[in-house]
């Protein structure tokens, strides 16, 4: 697993909402669906995105656009244009008098809008749900990525497209993954082109990326830095020299931080016991597990589980305590 394989891990990486949307102008869509991620696609035709706080940028065909959430935006043929329909959490959508749209605008599988030939079509996936070992690369993107056409295999666009509108057996699991495969596609183009953060380079490097590896493939080991120095054929201040330059924080912190969010991922997307998943991430006891988790994120695992609050985007540091008490 490593950088950008962490955004595809955990509970997200099912059920993502995937539309097309046909449309003649004038058109605008206001989206307050508070999604972490969403990716835009000009398929024909252009379009306008208009953030809260910041310029509107035009997207041509063939445009991809990554936009971070959860903050709402407008997309529409110009600037200017009135919204139309509004997008809410759980991708119901309304006019602004709260009418419903979903079939007055329904065009088909997987598609809706104005006019099935409109002059605009966009290709629309979410992603509704972002584990919380994604936090890292969320907070590392701008509000808004725009990318060319020539940036992103175009092959995958196609494909993607061509899925989106066909209703067939574990279409939605094809469609989950060739989204995924566009999300991760663009993503590299994007850190290519831009200065992505310190620790998205640290996979590249021959001593830390190894260690990465180590601690996240195995998060119950009860590693020391010496341990994975030798793991790595280092020596333990050469290793929590680099680690802590490239990475930004000593290796111990992290795999800490990496327990937490893998238990977090495991307790939405999975039914295992908080005792079970208090092992398979390198706490001892589910009470060990807890007390992290809470001083961590603010609530406990049972309530994370019955989805008391988001926890991605928390800033509560790690307690000295919690890496005693990690493994």
């Amino acid at each position: 697993m490593d950088a950008l394989a962490d955004l595809l891990d955990g509970p997200r990486a099912r059920g993502a909402f995937v539309m097309r949307s046909l449309l003649d102008p004038p058109w605008s869509l206001r989206i307050a669906d508070r999604a972490p991620l969403t990716v835009v696609v000009v398929t024909r035709g252009s379009a306008w995105l208009v953030p809260d706080d910041a310029e509107p940028t035009r997207l041509d065909a063939g445009a991809v656009a990554i936009l971070r959430g959860p903050d709402a935006y407008t997309v529409a043929d110009d600037p200017n244009t009135t919204p139309q329909a509004i997008v809410h959490p759980g991708q119901t959508t309304t006019t602004p008098d709260g009418e419903l749209l979903c079939e007055t605008w329904d065009l088909g599988v997987r598609s809706w809008g104005t006019n099935p030939d409109g002059a605009t079509a966009l290709l629309t996936g979410t992603y509704e749900v972002a584990g919380t070992v994604s936090e890292r690369l969320l907070r590392a993107l701008p509000p808004l990525a725009v990318l060319d056409g020539h940036e992103v295999d175009p092959r995958l666009l196609g494909l993607l497209v061509d899925e989106s509108g066909r209703d067939a057996p574990g279409q939605s699991a094809l469609l989950d993954r060739l989204l995924d495969l566009l999300t991760i596609a663009a993503l590299r183009a994007w850190f290519a082109r831009e200065r992505a953060p310190r620790w998205y380079h640290a996979y590249a490097d021959p001593m830390v990326g190894q260690a990465l590896r180590l601690l996240e493939h195995n998060p119950a080991t009860d590693w020391t830095v010496a341990d994975l120095a030798a793991a790595v054929g280092v020596s333990r201040a050469a290793l929590a020299r680099r680690f802590t330059d490239l990475v930004g924080e000593p290796p111990i912190a992290y795999l800490t931080e990496w327990r937490l969010a893998r238990a977090a991922d495991l307790l939405r997307g999975t039914d295992a016991t908080v005792e079970s998943i208090a092992r398979q991430v390198g706490y001892g006891t589910a009470f060990s597990l807890g007390a992290a988790f809470k001083r961590r994120y603010g609530i406990s695992p049972g309530a994370h589980r019955r989805g008391a609050s988001p926890i991605n985007g928390s800033e509560q540091p790690i307690a000295e305590a919690d890496v005693d008490t990690a493994g």
